[in-house]
């Protein structure tokens, strides 16, 4: 088996059945699977999953005070632009384009370490980047830890159930794991740690990390506006950490070719371009899919990317030192392509025609 193939723990139902299709557990399966997964005190190594759905119960918390305390239709749009706009724009610039695919480099580790805590800290970034590069070199295929054609309940839950990195790992691919994180600043587990914990991270310096940042942001919200402003920040993260959970099986048409014309110029998978999510991140992930190392994937006018908007600001005061922009070779390789087709055959679908 390949890196790519083995460096996930497979769950109990498999990635394929015996035809080698994908695998599509029934609900069951899926919530077995999952609080197996949770279950610290059946297996230690379970720890950092636990600690990733303990932030959100946590956080709901948090949501029910201010639901039932401190609710007001200001504070309502408070928590509607920071776990839409602010969380969302922050997800993409952090995890999505630097942590997994490097498309722009920091001056510093003190560049780095601004943006990484600039919102509260919520998932843990061996969790997302490992798998996520797995879900590229095998989107829609089995194997893709957030498949959507699995259903809902799977790409969901996929965090606990397919993202978590393989406990069985020798030391060579151990490392090769640690090589994808360095950038990030992780300080990864020796492999001996590896062995006993299961992770990369260090549930120490892990846990730690996360008091530390969410303590910072309470107070910094609670001088501002009080209790009531902290605990609609930390709802609303809350609230945004459970969306995102739900992006990748819309982002891949709930499991149906959903691609549409002139839109998503990408054949090679299910994403789509979603208005959206698109606004108010600058997940635009058809494109993305496309150039997933362009630390921009807002590449026409109507496309707003607020996560591009800060990288490019990084830039212009120095903290970002060089990035990747892949809007040109899109308008030139897909874009200008298709709407020059479009001119000799209006009537004919061209997406075939893009390169």
């Amino acid at each position: 088996m390949t890196f790519i193939d083995s460096v996930l723990q497979e769950p109990s139902y498999g990635w394929k059945d015996e035809q080698g299709n994908l695998s599509k557990p029934s609900p069951k399966q899926i919530f077995k699977e999952f609080f197996n997964r949770l279950n610290v005190f059946k297996d230690r190594k379970n720890w950092l999953s636990f600690t990733s759905w303990m932030m959100i119960v946590v956080l709901s918390v948090a949501l029910g005070f201010f639901v039932f305390k401190y609710f007001s239709f200001n504070l309502v749009l408070v928590a509607f632009v920071y776990s839409m706009v602010v969380m969302g724009s922050h997800g993409t610039v952090w995890y999505h384009r630097y942590c997994t695919h490097r498309a722009y480099k920091f001056r510093n580790p003190v560049w780095r370490f601004i943006t990484q805590n600039i919102t509260l800290k919520i998932i843990p970034e061996e969790i997302y980047v490992i798998s996520h590069h797995v879900h590229h070199a095998k989107s829609d295929q089995p194997g893709d830890p957030y498949n959507a054609q699995g259903g809902f309940l799977y790409c969901f839950l996929a965090d606990v159930n397919h993202q978590p990195i393989a406990r069985n790992l020798d030391e060579k691919s151990y490392n090769r794991c640690v090589t994808l994180m360095k950038h990030t600043g992780q300080i990864s587990n020796t492999y001996e740690q590896y062995l006993k914990w299961g992770s990369l991270a260090n549930p120490v310096r892990t846990i730690g990390g996360v008091l530390l940042n969410w303590g910072f942001w309470y107070l910094v919200f609670f001088m501002i506006g009080g209790h009531a402003l902290a605990c609609t920040i930390f709802g609303a993260a809350g609230f945004w950490a459970v969306g995102v959970r739900t992006f990748n099986y819309e982002g891949h048409g709930k499991g149906e070719d959903k691609r549409q014309e002139g839109t998503d110029y990408n054949r090679k998978d299910m994403s789509i371009n979603q208005l959206w999510p698109g606004i108010v991140a600058g997940e635009w992930h058809n494109n993305h899919h496309l150039y997933p190392n362009s630390a921009r994937s807002g590449f026409l006018p109507h496309q707003v990317d607020l996560a591009w908007v800060y990288i490019k600001f990084l830039h212009l005061i120095g903290g970002v030192t060089e990035y990747k922009d892949d809007k040109n070779k899109f308008l030139k390789n897909y874009y200008k392509p298709h709407k020059e087709v479009k001119v000799i055959m209006p009537n004919k679908p061209v997406l075939e025609h893009a390169k």
